[in-house]
């Protein structure tokens, strides 16, 4: 009984530890092939990041991700939520820091804050903001990068991701791509 156990250990270790995950990693290279490999944003031969996690942004011609809830920042190994209820007074606490910050980062814009530029997302890592946090954030990044505020509306409109399949989730931009398109832009 004991060696006849063993053996399918083995076979069922064998099948299901080593076997079926080459498979869809192999089957995912062929039909996912961009998402396999990280989707990584690669510009001259470097990486400089994933268009699927989010990034610390700090200066002021920058737009601003939604803060993290990992340590350090936005570190993938550690792609958690905070688990902190609404009313705990820590996410409180960190909320009421984030909102001091943007509004020492652009004391003149007086809209209300988005709540996603001041709570963290369930794992942690959003590499998205929605379009109102964009939108909060153009003033500050157009006195910064000293160009007018339209050019940098159009800039959020080409780079807003739609609602999946046109009803599900709302519409989203991706941080890393918008800055990029800034930089590369010359904006």
């Amino acid at each position: 009984m004991l060696v006849a156990a063993f053996r399918m250990l083995l076979a069922l270790t064998l099948l299901t530890g080593v076997l079926y995950p080459l498979a869809v990693t192999g089957i995912a290279q062929l039909v996912f092939p961009h998402q396999a490999r990280g989707s990584l944003i690669v510009r001259g031969g470097r990486v400089l990041g994933s268009s699927l996690i989010g990034q610390p942004f700090a200066a002021d011609h920058y737009f601003w991700s939604r803060p993290s809830a990992t340590t350090p920042a936005y570190n993938p190994m550690a792609s958690t939520g905070s688990n902190l209820g609404p009313l705990n007074p820590a996410l409180v606490e960190t909320a009421r820091a984030c909102l001091g910050a943007l509004r020492v980062a652009d004391s003149t814009n007086t809209a209300p804050v988005p709540v996603d530029l001041v709570t963290t997302s369930g794992s942690g890592l959003d590499p998205h903001i929605s379009v109102a946090s964009a939108l909060f954030q153009v003033p500050r990044v157009a006195r910064a990068r000293g160009v007018p505020e339209n050019l940098l509306r159009e800039t959020i409109r080409h780079h807003t991701t739609p609602r999946t399949l046109g009803l599900l989730g709302e519409p989203v931009v991706n941080v890393l791509e918008l800055n990029l398109a800034l930089d590369g832009e010359g904006r």
